[in-house]
């Protein structure tokens, strides 16, 4: 019953990334997840940082299970295709990583990301080949489990500050892509000719980018025009939320105020909401 309904929203999701530029927006729990596919969504991605800032973690200190169970938990709260933000695999050999990239297919996502960010303070990236080896090892898992998940091969250069982010980027996306991933990422980039260099290096696999700070002032229609195919919003909705939070917590404890509670979603609406949900 899994495998059926797991083949069935990767059809879906891998058909969103043959139709144009879409917004695959990033809920942390179950209710945002259900609110983001109430607004009329068509996919949604877990977000790493936003749950592990649920849980008072840190972006990826989530122990592998955990984030397996959360990521299930997104899957089973929506019908719609969910896309899993899978850090590094939680592993650094090919053959781990394959192992594990099936362990997450099994939670019912229509896609997953591995990134190439080794945790490794002095050597950020993993080596080129072996970061290849993954993907690989990753397409092979994907391919064995016959259910069409999409893989993300993410770059990571921007993030861990690479002294040439566009040219380590396009030539290992260009490398993740022969190597089989489906869609193509390189988070925190946003410059308009560099993400349009980006796209032509990779294509015709879609690209992603994401908008959480970095790249703000781009609008959906403007990343549409430079050929982005998909929209992710990373943390960004879960720092959103943590920044109201923070200041309407600080403003009572400074101030003795409560004047930043009046913009307080309704409670009522949610309770509706979340009565509609079988």
């Amino acid at each position: 019953m899994k495998s059926t309904q797991n083949l069935s929203v990767a059809a879906k999701f891998r058909a969103l990334h043959e139709s144009g530029c879409f917004v695959l927006p990033n809920p942390w729990d179950i209710g945002t997840a259900i609110y983001l596919e109430h607004l009329g969504f068509e996919a949604l991605a877990t977000t790493s940082a936003g749950f592990a800032f649920s849980r008072g973690k840190a972006d990826g200190a989530v122990p592998r299970d955990e984030m397996l169970a959360h990521i299930r938990e997104i899957v089973e709260a929506t019908s719609l295709p969910v896309n899993a933000d899978f850090l590094n695999g939680y592993a650094d050999e090919p053959e781990d990583v394959a192992a594990n990239v099936k362990l997450c297919v099994e939670t019912g996502v229509a896609g997953l990301s591995i990134e190439d960010n080794s945790q490794n303070p002095t050597a950020p990236l993993y080596e080129k080949k072996l970061a290849v080896e993954r993907i690989r090892a990753a397409r092979v898992a994907i391919d064995g489990s016959k259910t069409g998940v999409v893989l993300t091969g993410r770059c990571e250069t921007w993030l861990v500050k690479d002294p040439k982010p566009l040219h380590t980027s396009l030539d290992r996306l260009a490398t993740y892509a022969e190597a089989g991933a489906d869609c193509l990422y390189a988070p925190g980039v946003n410059n308009p000719e560099e993400i349009a260099q980006i796209v032509k290096t990779v294509s015709p696999k879609p690209v992603n980018v994401l908008v959480s700070g970095f790249n703000h002032q781009l609008s959906l229609s403007q990343l549409a025009d430079l050929g982005v195919c998909r929209i992710s919003v990373g943390s960004g909705l879960a720092l959103a939320a943590w920044g109201a939070f923070l200041r309407a917590a600080q403003d009572i404890k400074a101030n003795g105020t409560f004047n930043l509670l009046a913009n307080n979603a309704a409670s009522a609406d949610l309770n509706e909401l979340f009565r509609e949900k079988p």
